[in-house]
């Protein structure tokens, strides 16, 4: 059965790591895996992590914390639920199926 199992994560440390876990221990090739904002603006997620992070404060106006970010799996198997386990482990905020 073919579907797009879509999660959406507040930073993009958590969608990048979403898509570690959908590859490598899904199966899943890169190919069929996609990180994008959820919405028109562009953004690095709604809260800082990882490499967003930084000691001292960034000078006004450079922030991009404006959305989620979305990691949608063009999945071609029978076993949707374990694309969504990995993106709810990763720290999906919600999975929903396409």
């Amino acid at each position: 059965m073919e579907s797009t199992i879509i999660g959406e994560f507040d930073t993009r440390r958590n969608a990048e790591l979403a898509v570690e876990h959908v590859v490598q221990e899904c199966g899943v090739p890169r190919s069929d895996v996609f990180v994008q904002p959820a919405g028109r603006a562009n953004t690095a997620g709604t809260r800082a992590a990882g490499s967003d992070v930084k000691a001292a404060p960034a000078p006004e106006g450079r922030e991009k914390l404006e959305g989620v970010i979305e990691v949608s799996v063009d999945f071609h198997g029978d076993a949707p639920e374990k694309i969504a386990d990995a993106l709810k482990g990763a720290g999906a905020k919600t999975v929903r199926t396409k």
